[in-house]
This record gives C-alpha cells, sequence and structure tokens, in this order.
C-alpha cells in the first residue's frame, strides 16, 4: 500500500525490560524444576519462558491504522465519519485522561509504557462512546492522519 493508502500505522510494542523479564519468568520456571532433574529443568524453562513472552507479545501487538475511511485501534473500528477532533496529549494531561478526567464509558487503548496519548471525539449519536483514548508514540502524526483522512473522505470528487 502507498502512503496515500495509509498514512498512518503503529505498533505498540513492549519495551526491551518486559522482554528481560519474561527471560527471568522463564529462569525461574527453571530453578522451580530444578530438584526433580535436568529434564524437567529445562522443561520447565521451555513452558514458562514460552508463555511468558506469549504474554508480552500479546500485550505488546496493538495497532493503530488510520485505512479505508476507517481508524483501527486494537479490537475498536470506528468510521472516520463517527470521529470528531483529535487532541494530542502530552504526558500530563495523558496522565490526566487516564486516571481523575477519565470516562467509563471511553474506549481506552492504554499502554503503561506509552506516555503520549491522542483523544478522539465520537461524534455518532448513536454511539454511547463519548471518545478514544489511544496511547501513541507520535501523537501529532496520529492526529495530522485523522485531520487528513476526513478531509479527503469530505473532499468533493474532481
Amino acid at each position: 500500500m502507498t502512503a496515500q493508502q495509509q498514512p498512518y500505522d503503529e505498533r505498540l510494542t513492549a519495551p526491551g525490560s518486559w522482554w528481560l523479564i519474561a527471560a527471568l519468568v522463564g529462569v525461574g520456571g527453571a530453578l522451580v524444576m530444578f530438584p526433580l532433574g535436568v529434564l524437567p529443568m529445562l522443561a520447565g524453562l521451555a513452558a514458562s519462558g514460552v508463555l511468558a513472552a506469549l504474554a508480552v507479545s500479546s500485550y505488546g501487538s496493538a495497532r493503530i491504522r488510520v485505512v479505508s475511511g476507517s481508524l483501527v485501534a486494537g479490537d475498536a473500528k470506528l468510521p472516520l465519519s463517527a470521529l470528531g477532533t483529535a487532541h494530542v496529549l502530552d504526558e500530563e494531561e495523558a496522565f490526566a485522561w487516564r486516571t481523575h478526567k477519565a470516562d467509563p464509558r471511553a474506549h481506552m487503548l492504554l499502554r503503561s509504557y506509552v506516555r503520549t496519548a491522542v483523544r478522539v471525539e465520537v461524534t455518532d449519536p448513536d454511539d454511547p462512546t463519548p471518545y478514544l483514548y489511544l496511547s501513541t508514540r507520535t501523537p501529532r502524526r496520529l492526529a495530522d492522519a485523522l485531520s487528513e483522512a476526513g478531509e479527503r473522505r469530505t473532499a468533493p470528487p474532481q
């Protein structure tokens, strides 16, 4: 796909320190099985290491995309016509919107290791969700992509 067809695509991968913790969980599984012998120890290492890696990988596999007239954020997919203004949130504002300013009805794609975010208003009157809170490492780029995609959608054909 060209950049024109897909203006924004971000994967919220887990930081390296989380992978180190997953490896240490594997070592912990090996140590638990150590008194039973070498083969159970290796099985404990493999099993606990794989499970920890799967957990980190699945949590870190969230994607945010603006594609084909829609915003896809994790398992949520909304047409751009149902979205309003995208507000860029710096670290301080993002913290406020995920704590004391948060609305329980909002859809929140939170990742604790990403400090900045975008808050996108939902304008669809049939949708009870007031806004989307999306953790993103590039909030300005996401807001610009949403704005540009919305303008292309509403622009008259030439």
